[in-house]
């Protein structure tokens, strides 16, 4: 769905995005993660031209971006930001009713489509005619997003989507995030500095330093298979914790003394959660993290 072919930013004598290259396919979320500064939001906003490449060609499903007008790029690319970006005068219904209106939607379909989702994201309708700053931040992100699928765009871009919410606010919203079937059908770039977030959130991520990109691919990959040093370290204070979340059933099960029933595919993080309190649960939760460390030791890190 998306292409990009040496792709680099210069501002000045500064390389902010140097010679990147990746693929995203149909369906998946690719999370650029990196620390402040590292070109991922650059990166992010050349795919919409919000910021225009220095050199380097951007493709989403087969057409060149840079030979389409701006306007029509931008009302097909659905765009979430930090602080939402409402229109601060537009009530709610009509800050989600934005991009249809633009591309000449019928009030009835618009009315329905809003409607949609309000429901899904689980607000009342009758937010329908208050304006942002009588919701909550979780509220708004909520409405930002709603806004940003209101034409039904096949790409979502997020751009620290999350990162203006408390912890709280920020872990319910992730959850509900992953579940949405309507964001199962799109194809999502997503930035972020959070590093459990890149986890819980992508199907894979892409790692950058000082414009480049350092390690692309699977989560778990960044713990098994880190690329250079650079990579061991950024994960390295949070490594027990990812691992348990990344991780699964299947890949500790040869090493479990007692198989218990559950599916291959959960997380050791949800397994371990799942476990009381009596002296089974505790058995078995001491079992599983012997054949995570076990796991672990046959890994290449």
């Amino acid at each position: 769905m998306i292409e990009v072919e040496h792709l680099t930013k210069r501002f000045g004598n500064t390389k902010a995005v140097d010679d990147v290259s990746f693929t995203v396919a149909e369906g998946e979320t690719l999370v650029l993660l990196g620390t402040s500064g590292c070109g991922k939001t650059t990166t992010l906003k050349m795919l919409n031209r919000l910021i225009e490449p220095t050199s380097g060609t951007i493709r989403i499903n087969g057409t060149d971006v840079g030979g389409r007008p701006v306007h029509e790029l931008r009302r097909d690319i659905g765009y979430v930001i930090q602080d939402t970006g409402l229109f601060p005068h537009y009530t709610i219904g009509e800050n989600i009713a934005t991009v249809p209106r633009l591309l000449g939607w019928d009030t009835t379909r618009i009315q329905q489509r809003t409607r949609e989702l309000l429901a899904m994201l689980r607000l009342p309708e009758s937010y329908l005619n208050q304006f942002p700053d009588q919701l909550s931040g979780g509220q708004r992100q909520r409405v930002g997003l709603a806004r940003a699928l209101a034409a039904d765009p096949p790409v979502v871009l997020m751009d620290e989507p999350f990162g203006a919410l408390d912890p709280v606010t920020r872990v319910g919203i992730r959850r509900e995030f992953r579940r949405l079937d309507a964001l199962q059908r799109k194809t999502i770039v997503l930035v972020t500095h959070d590093v459990a977030e890149a986890f819980d959130l992508g199907d894979r991520i892409c790692l950058m330093d000082q414009g480049r990109i350092q390690q692309i691919g699977p989560p778990k990959d960044f713990l098994t298979k880190p690329a250079n040093k650079f990579v061991r370290s950024f994960f390295a204070d949070q490594r027990l914790n990812l691992q348990l979340q990344t991780i699964t059933v299947q890949d500790i099960t040869p090493h479990l003394t007692y198989p218990a029933g559950w599916p291959l595919t959960t997380s050791v993080a949800d397994v371990l959660n799942g476990l009381d309190e009596t002296s089974s649960g505790r058995a078995q939760s001491a079992d599983v993290m012997t054949a995570l460390g076990q796991f672990m030791s046959h890994q290449t890190v």
